[in-house]
């Protein structure tokens, strides 16, 4: 679960980490509004948007803290759709602001707690890089990261903070705050069981502070539970409405953008699904784990999903069954069928299945003897990505 800047910056906050004062807005006189309550002669105008690279986009602006310059900067960016590298062709618009005071910036710095899944430790990672899109800094210039793993059982150490504040090469008198901040970041990382905890830029001021001129927090969501009101700072209409509806019928999609869907059982043939697709020269459009209880009404609700609002050029079903049964799956295809087409024949697209495992034998069958269209069965999975990719693409050629 992602939430907005704002939001990151309150819990921040309220563990100890230093930001810039500010103010969350919703229209543009709320923003006028906000300003009024800073001291600084600069203020912040920033896009709330769960997406990076809003400043190249247009989305942040240093104004003078007069009414004027806000309310021009605020009604240039409220309601704009911010077209970013993280949100796709599509963009994503508008609908919150954040007003902050300007800072005195001296330097920028990167700093993150991250997952290390193979040393299954928490990292933190920092850079003098600060205000770059970290992968980019990663590729080109891999040595100005440095990292830190902590030990579970000790925590984050006051050696680990000290020694990363000298490799930043920070100035004596910001050694103590840096190491402040790190601490309070790892504290809230763990305090509200995040899977990132990220400042970028972290910005030593003319005052030889530190702070966190921006932050993003994302969260486990198995773990949500235990913080409703983290819960509480959701926003709905800055996810994906296919990933919303599904998780609502306990399906577990992301929306890759492509346009060949795929529905495997399994998070990791689902991984190995996707890998294929791509392998074969396809452009996968979701992943899409039916999880262990797949009833033939689960099954149809997730090819409604997936051929919602036309993405999807083609299914690849590829199940092996082991807690699920392949007939099951077999008369949910058939119930998708019912459901999505006037005839209750036919389905939209071509839809490839390779079944394997429990039943498998009676759910090929099933589909044998059904008189739905566009059902091709696939005996292995290397040969139904190849079909699949292959009738998409000749699908596109036609036009």
């Amino acid at each position: 679960m992602n939430i907005h800047e704002y939001q990151s910056k309150q819990i921040l906050k309220s563990y100890g980490v230093a930001v810039p004062e500010g103010f969350h807005a919703t229209s543009v006189e709320q923003a006028v509004e906000c300003a009024a309550k800073l001291s600084t002669s600069k203020v912040v105008v920033k896009a709330q948007i769960h997406a990076g690279g809003r400043g190249k986009a247009g989305g942040v602006k240093v104004v003078d803290n007069k009414p004027e310059a806000v309310r021009e900067a605020a009604s240039n960016i409220l309601g704009k759709v911010l077209v970013t590298h993280q949100t796709g062709p599509e963009g994503k618009q508008v609908n919150n602001l954040l007003i902050e005071q300007g800072a005195d910036i001296r330097k920028e710095y990167y700093l993150s707690f991250v997952i290390d899944r193979q040393t299954a430790r928490i990292v933190m990672m920092a850079s003098t890089e600060g205000g770059m899109e970290i992968e980019k800094v990663a590729a080109e210039t891999p040595e100005k990261i440095f990292k830190e793993y902590i030990d579970p059982a000790i925590g984050l150490a006051a050696f680990q903070t000290n020694r990363m504040a000298y490799k930043l090469g920070l100035p004596k008198e910001a050694i103590r705050p840096a190491q402040k901040l790190m601490s309070c970041l790892y504290n809230a990382f763990v305090g509200k069981d995040c899977s990132l905890a990220e400042i970028n830029p972290m910005v030593l001021t003319g005052d030889n502070n530190v702070m966190a001129l921006d932050a993003k927090l994302n969260f486990d969501d198995s773990a949500l539970f235990r913080h409703p009101d983290v819960v509480e700072m959701r926003d709905e209409t800055e996810e994906d409405p296919k990933e919303l509806e599904a998780a609502a019928a306990d399906l577990n999609y992301v929306n890759l953008g492509g346009d060949v869907a795929c529905m495997v059982n399994g998070a990791g043939l689902a991984m190995a699904t996707v890998d294929i697709l791509k392998y074969y020269g396809g452009n996968p459009a979701n992943f899409l784990d039916v999880g262990g209880d797949s009833n033939p009404e689960k099954i149809a609700k997730a090819f409604s999903i997936m051929l919602e609002g036309g993405q999807s050029k083609g299914i690849f079903v590829n199940i092996f069954g082991g807690i699920n049964r392949c007939d099951q799956v077999a008369k949910g295809i058939i119930e998708a069928a019912k459901l999505i087409s006037e005839d209750g024949k036919s389905l939209p697209v071509p839809v490839v299945v390779r079944l394997e495992g429990t039943n498998s034998e009676e759910g090929r069958e099933i589909l044998k003897n059904s008189p739905i269209k566009n059902v091709i069965m696939a005996p292995t999975m290397e040969g139904g990505a190849e079909t699949v990719v292959k009738l998409v693409k000749e699908a596109e050629a036609k036009g």
